[in-house]
């Protein structure tokens, strides 16, 4: 019949309107695009051993080594349809502190990390809770987040933000190649309440659901 179903129609609709990484201002925080001038800030970030201690990659050894994450991970995706790779920024200055961001493969994972001498304010927090309704209204069905057992302060961020606690599993982290037990959590975002993300499940022989205090 040549008819598009309304959601098909839908979905096409948000695609459209869909932009990459568009600027998000909160109470406290810009969250913007990196650019090419936020090298030395980004090499501040990531240089830090106790700030990349559980991030799936080594702390950044050279501004050189910096500049080529830059690149890789930030200036190279901003070419892509979509996406959320943010810097996130204080109000009144546009150096970046930390970065946000949420992946667009199926996991839709949300990542991020923050300089350590901004920890404990909150800032994370506030600038996922903007991710998070940006993606909701761009459509994007759920989010997911990890979280090595060893850092349960990443856990906290991600239980103030709403995300619920599914299951646990053992990977091989590369590359730093030892192994890690993470928590994965999740946020559905479309009203099915009941979906869980299981490929983390399938893929590890070892996973399980940890029994968790319920906090009142």
């Amino acid at each position: 019949s040549g008819l598009i179903p309304l959601d098909k129609k839908q979905k096409e609709r948000e695609k459209m309107k869909r932009e990459n990484t568009p600027e998000l201002v909160t109470e406290r925080l810009i969250l913007r695009k990196f650019t090419e001038e936020d090298r030395e800030a980004l090499y501040e970030i990531l240089k830090d051993e106790e700030v990349n201690r559980f991030l799936p990659w080594f702390p950044a050894a050279s501004l050189e080594a910096a500049e080529t994450f830059l690149k890789e991970h930030y200036l190279d995706s901003y070419k892509k349809e979509s996406g959320y790779q943010y810097a996130i920024c204080l109000k009144g200055e546009n150096r970046p502190v930390g970065y946000i961001g949420v992946s667009m493969e199926e996991s839709h994972d949300l990542g991020y990390g923050l300089r350590k001498e901004y920890w404990n304010q909150g800032i994370v927090t506030e600038a996922g809770r903007a991710v998070i309704e940006q993606a909701r209204k761009d459509g994007i069905p759920y989010l997911t987040a990890t979280h090595d057992v060893k850092n349960p302060a990443s856990g906290a961020v991600m239980e103030k933000l709403g995300m619920s606690y599914q299951y646990s599993y053992e990977e091989l982290c590369q590359p730093k190649n030892f192994l890690v037990t993470f928590r994965l959590y999740q946020m559905n975002l479309d009203g099915q309440t009941e979906r869980m993300f299981r490929k983390y499940w399938e893929q590890s022989e070892v996973h399980f659901v940890e029994e968790r205090e319920e906090k009142t």
